[in-house]
């Protein structure tokens, strides 16, 4: 399981975004970057500043998952056919631990994410506890017994401020199919994300 090595608002702040969309990020209050000359950042980005920032906010709103393995799926997406930023977000939408946050499972990345490793997740009646795990067109995600009653999922099925997209097909409340690989303007992002500038950035 990747480790979380700072808060995850902190990444909101420096952003100066809402990237989850969450009612208590700090940056609905305070626009501003973290430190003491937080306010005062305001110079122009350079190309370069603009392609590491597009690439920081997805890596971070998919969990912060290591630069290892972002830049591996990266390279996947590049060496298959059509758009590479399409294929990009196509691959990281895949992942089990995203597919659980869609399915409204669990009210953060990081909660879906240790539901996985903690096995509460099963995949096509089988448990599985890796987080990066792929998913396939037709695979049926499904939550354990002791996990339909976990406060924590409970919780996040009644979070009003995100929907199931159309693309992760529920079938109660404890069960969800994975109908098809989604294209970038289909993912419910709450701010925008630039996938072709993290393209621009690897291939520099």
């Amino acid at each position: 399981m990747s480790k979380r090595k700072s808060a995850k608002y902190k990444l909101d702040r420096r952003m100066g975004e809402n990237i989850w969309g969450r009612p208590n990020s700090p940056v609905n209050k305070r626009s501003y970057g973290p430190g003491q000359h937080g306010q005062r950042r305001k110079g122009k980005m350079s190309d370069f500043g603009l392609q590491l920032r597009a690439k920081q906010k997805l890596k971070g709103y998919y969990g912060d998952v290591t630069e290892k393995q972002f830049k591996r799926t990266y390279a996947e997406a590049a060496r298959m056919k059509g758009d590479t930023s399409q294929n990009l977000i196509g691959l990281l939408e895949r992942r089990l631990d995203m597919v659980v946050y869609r399915a409204k499972f669990a009210p953060t990345i990081f909660a879906a994410r240790q539901l996985v490793s903690h096995g509460h997740i099963y995949v096509n009646g089988v448990k599985c506890n890796i987080a990066s795990r792929r998913v396939d067109v037709g695979d049926v995600i499904s939550l354990g017994n002791k996990a339909k009653e976990m406060a924590l999922v409970i919780e996040a099925q009644s979070l009003p401020e995100r929907d199931i997209p159309d693309y992760v097909v529920p079938d109660g409340n404890d069960k969800v199919q994975f109908t098809r690989v989604p294209k970038l303007d289909e993912v419910p992002y709450p701010v925008t994300m630039e996938p072709n500038l993290v393209v621009e950035f690897y291939s520099r």
